[in-house]
Parts: structure tokens; sequence; C-alpha cells
């Protein structure tokens, strides 16, 4: 099984690209520099690196990167530095995502591929009814304002719920939303829900970013887990979080 994997230098994706090549994958990256990957993993024979940016691709490379992969993964994100949050790309996931899935329907797979979008428990799934605070509204209206990153994050899951919605017949996704994103060294247990136990502004939780790769890995390679979470924006926490409203309860 081909999975390509975008976003795959950064602090997620590389753990992700560790995760899918240790499960026996074929992995395809899109990156622009490969520095940052371990050596373990830029010498591994089932890793195949496209070195460029991955909106810098014509359509037809981009369908050519696509064929015959089985699961695309976007790991993508905005650099936490002024430039990152606030200069272009505005819309690097959204276009990145948009045109990742125009290239798996360019290519008429025979069966349908998996789409996996790393998101945010600060973005509500609006298929469902969310119940979120009065407070939290006003502080991510606040942040769409201010922080472009969360806007684009919100239209590339968008994107998959609208355009592409729950009955395409080449494209199936999942939106995996972890909280607070944390640096772990070894995968621990950690909760799956079908939408946020916590406040993502108020009462944040935690989830390591290796159970975050755990987790997508799965995703793509079990198809008992894909079914249960296919077309839906799980939300993903280390199971040692316990609110606080929990422990008040107590």
């Amino acid at each position: 099984m081909t999975t390509l994997v975008v976003g795959a230098s950064g602090a997620t994706g590389r753990l992700l690209v560790e995760e899918l090549l240790k499960r026996g994958h074929d992995v395809k990256i899109i990156v622009r520099s490969i520095d940052s990957l371990p050596e373990t993993v830029k010498n591994h024979a089932n890793l195949s690196v496209i070195q460029a940016s991955i909106l810098d691709l014509s359509d037809a490379e981009l369908v050519k990167h696509v064929q015959g992969c089985r699961a695309v993964v976007s790991c993508l994100g905005h650099n936490l530095t002024f430039k990152g949050m606030f200069g272009g790309p505005r819309r690097l996931v959204t276009d990145a995502t948009r045109r990742l899935c125009d290239s798996i329907r360019a290519n008429r797979p025979s069966e349908p591929v998996k789409f996996v979008l790393m998101n945010t428990t600060g973005n509500t799934n609006r298929d469902l009814d969310e119940k979120i605070s009065f407070g939290q509204k006003l502080v991510i209206g606040l942040i769409r304002l201010l922080l472009p990153p969360h806007v684009d994050n919100e239209k590339a899951a968008d994107y998959l719920r609208i355009k592409v919605g729950q009955n395409d017949p080449v494209i199936e996704w999942t939106a995996v939303r972890p909280d607070g994103l944390i640096d772990e060294t070894e995968v621990t247990d950690y909760e799956i829900h079908k939408s946020p136990t916590r406040s993502a502004i108020f009462d944040a939780g935690t989830t390591s970013r290796i159970n975050v790769a755990h987790f997508m890995t799965r995703l793509t390679n079990d198809d008992n887990t894909w079914q249960i979470w296919r077309g839906k924006m799980p939300v993903i926490y280390n199971q040692a979080a316990v609110s606080l409203s929990t422990l008040s309860a107590n």
C-alpha cells in the first residue's frame, strides 16, 4: 500500500512517516527540504521523496504523484513565525487539500482513496450540533480575525465536508482534531471522540504528536478504524488528560 504524505517535514509529519514505514507502507512525501528527517527515514528503501513546494507543482505533476496512492495524508500547517502566520500562502492547507482531491479525481481510481487531514479542536464540526460556550465563540471569532492560519484550517475541513461530502465515489475522508499538541517519545494510551469533550480555549487538553501519528496510521492501515471515522472529524486526547470540570464534579 502506498501512502502520500504532505507536510512530512513538520513535527507531526515526521513521526507519521516513521510510523507508516514501520508498518510496511510504501511512502511518498512532498517536502521542500529533507533536512529535518531522521537518517533512518531519508535512507529507507520504501520512501520516495518529491522535493518541492506542493503549491508550486503543476496540476499534471500532482496528478502523477497521487497516482497509485491508496491514501493521502496532509499534516500541512503554517510555521509559528510572523511570516508563517501572516505571510503567504494564506490558504496553504485549503488549497493543497483542494488540489490533492482534484488530482485523486483526475486519476479515476478503481477504489476510493482515503484522505486524512490533520486539523484542530479549535474548529467545530458543523455537520454536528457541537455546543461551545458564548465566551469560546467570542475568542474563536477574534482568532479568525487575527490569525489567518485558523481560517485556513476551517476552510480545509469545510472543503472536505461540503465539496467532497459523504458520498463521493473516489474520495473518502476524515479530519483528525488534536487538542494542545505536545512532544513525547513513545505512543501512550489515547482517547478518540466524535466531538470535543472539553473547551479548546478554556479547558484545553493535551495530545502528543506521536499519538496523532499513530492514530492517522491506524486510519490508513485498519479498515475497521476507517469505517468508524470515515466522513467525520474525530477528536484525539491523551488518555491521561482529565478535565477541570470532571475534577470539580468529583
